[in-house]
């Protein structure tokens, strides 16, 4: 028999299939198609992306030119522009606002062919050091209320271009989801005075059921109610709200962490594609001490359909009790 499972944050359920759960060979094996064409991402090609915006650079090198070990640049087809104002208003009961908002793109890597897992743990750093740089200059746009960090890996996850990077979108309001999240955080506080993120820590590393990595600052466990198969997500172990808090030595432990999780995802599941978001408070200038950020990466394995849009369930084929021995026997 099925277990329905219950999110303790958003209240959401699973449906976990605990009797013939599937396992890495039973997913169809994806197929990576080369893009034809050059690579605007790629070294040398500099002058086929819109103007760069920030980068670490070697010294004595100059903005779009070679010379970068990250880049980023203002992403060619926005979902939002950042010229102009909001200016809500509304048509009878629909409210509306002018598309305001930034959408940037993080390059990760000047090579083509290296992923994230490809990096040394100081290069992934550097790209984290990035994400935060840019975090923390889009707030200080009043327009802006949260900045949402994503990766997009492979064709199935929604990438366009196969060359690594990350996206950023700073947007005038707290999207659906991250408000459900902090609701359920913030009646759990008002309710027992903890954070319902410290105790899932907690009760995960005392069980050590479902815990793939730990090291000094973090820990990346597959959650007990899992919305995908294999679904993995990484938490600061010391609380913290906002993503950006976090110290340079945290980063490079951040770093560490999230490139060997994604190489112990890659060798299981056979290089599939996934989404990672980084979970974060918002910057809307309220108090959030309630929340704890963290990142979600979810293999792309299995699709969303009816039964998923209709109810707001998830079905789950493989629990995460089974998941983790696959993740954990992966030979990095």
């Amino acid at each position: 028999m099925a277990e329905l499972r219950k999110d303790p944050v958003g209240g959401r359920w699973v449906i976990i299939n605990v009797d013939t759960p599937k396992i890495p060979s039973d997913f169809a094996k994806e197929e990576h198609i080369p893009r034809s064409g050059p690579c605007p991402f790629c070294y040398g090609n500099e002058f086929m992306t819109p103007p760069e915006i920030d980068a670490v650079r070697h010294e004595e090198t100059h903005p779009n030119t070679p010379g970068w070990l990250v880049r980023t640049v203002a992403n060619k087809f926005p979902a939002l522009q950042i010229e102009g104002d909001l200016e809500r208003r509304g048509i009878g009961i629909y409210d509306m606002s002018n598309g305001i908002g930034a959408h940037e793109v993080v390059i990760e890597t000047p090579y083509h062919n290296k992923d994230i897992t490809d990096l040394t743990d100081e290069e992934v750093a550097m790209s984290i050091n990035m994400y935060c740089r840019r975090s923390i200059d889009l707030q200080k746009d009043s327009r802006f209320r949260y900045i949402l960090i994503f990766k997009n890996r492979g064709a199935i996850a929604g990438a366009s271009l196969e060359h690594s990077h990350t996206q950023l979108i700073a947007l005038p309001m707290i999207p659906k989801n991250v408000l459900e999240e902090l609701s359920g955080a913030s009646t759990y506080f008002e309710y027992r005075e903890r954070c319902i993120f410290c105790d899932i820590i907690r009760q995960e590393l005392q069980e050590k059921e479902r815990i793939l990595i730990e090291n000094k600052y973090f820990v990346s466990f597959c959650p007990f109610v899992s919305r995908f198969p294999f679904e993995v997500h990484i938490i600061p172990k010391e609380h913290a709200s906002h993503f950006c808090e976090m110290n340079e030595r945290q980063r490079l432990e951040l770093a560490k962490i999230l490139r060997e999780t994604l190489l112990r995802l890659k060798i299981a599941l056979d290089d599939h594609s996934y989404n990672f978001i980084v979970h974060t408070a918002p910057c809307d200038k309220e108090d959030h001490e309630y929340y704890h950020w963290h990142i979600e990466i979810m293999p792309r394995l299995t699709g969303i359909a009816g039964f998923e849009w209709g109810t707001g369930f998830y079905a789950v084929v493989t629990p995460p009790e089974v998941a983790i021995k696959y993740l954990r026997e992966a030979k990095v």
